[in-house]
């Protein structure tokens, strides 16, 4: 039996209810190996996880630094496909029902045909999509397909963004609003930036939609920043990633580390009022 999903709406609504911030973990389908990163999703859900971010393997990510690079690359060695992507979150949908966000390269998505691809994520569980190199421009296609199959369209706001282009992007963008908390590729970062602040806040006035802040947030006190900076989720990739790469062989350790660092980073999505 598989869960029903949960709705980014719920999800916000019922962390927000708590006094907290939305704690999302970030992992590539299949790294090291499709059995240790699907056990790796479970210690996600039993460590504080709101919801999840997956991506999917491609072997060109224009926008990821090194550290999803070798993931990526490790999910590919593993024998990870997109379809073995979708077998991936159907497992995940018979122990949760918290939403599931998919990180994708569009080339994936044109691959396998965009009416069929939102119309198997939507039958596999998943949430919403965001495709990290989808111009909204360019999004015709995959508004059309994710409206048919109801699974939402996530876009990104950057510091580059202007505020015209930020009315756009709200226009088209449901579930959530990525905001990328530095310039550049994907990794975690040893501090957060007073610009990463200042973009939240412009962000905020020109959209409803909750906002979660990814690429760069790497410590428990870079959530908490964003979180009462008016941010309402934190996504954290890199650094969860960066424990997989440096206990591929002690897959126990790997596990207690990453379990260990989701409490810290749930801990810290917890609002003092």
């Amino acid at each position: 039996m598989s869960f029903k999903p949960e709705s980014y709406q719920e999800m916000f609504m019922r962390v927000k209810s708590k006094n907290e911030g939305g704690f999302i973990p970030f992992i590539v389908a299949g790294d090291p190996d499709f059995d240790t990163s699907l056990e790796i999703v479970r210690i996600f859900v039993e460590n504080g996880a709101d919801a999840l971010e997956i991506g999917f393997a491609f072997s060109d990510p224009v926008a990821d630094g090194p550290t999803v690079q070798e993931a990526d690359l490790r999910a590919l060695q593993a024998g990870m496909t997109t379809q073995r992507g979708f077998e991936f979150i159907r497992k995940i949908r018979e122990f949760t029902s918290i939403p599931i966000g998919l990180l994708v390269y569009y080339n994936l998505i044109y691959q396998m045909g965009v009416d069929q691809f939102y119309k198997i994520a939507h039958e596999s569980g998943v949430n919403a999509i965001l495709a990290a190199d989808l111009p909204p421009e360019e999004s015709k296609d995959a508004i059309t397909a994710s409206k048919k199959y109801g699974v939402q369209q996530v876009f990104m706001a950057a510091q580059t963004t202007s505020n015209e282009r930020l009315e756009k992007i709200s226009k088209l963008c449901e579930g959530f609003l990525y905001v990328v908390a530095v310039m550049g590729v994907t990794g975690a970062r040893g501090d957060l930036k007073t610009s990463t602040v200042d973009l939240i806040k412009r962000v905020r006035s020109h959209t409803d939609l909750p906002l979660s802040v990814g690429f760069g947030i790497s410590k428990p006190e870079h959530v908490t920043n964003v979180i009462r900076a008016g941010a309402d989720g934190a996504i954290v990739a890199s650094a969860i990633l960066d424990i997989i790469t440096e206990n591929l062989q002690d897959k126990d350790i790997m596990k207690r580390k990453i379990a260990e660092f989701c409490q810290k980073l749930k801990e810290a999505t917890k609002k003092i009022d």
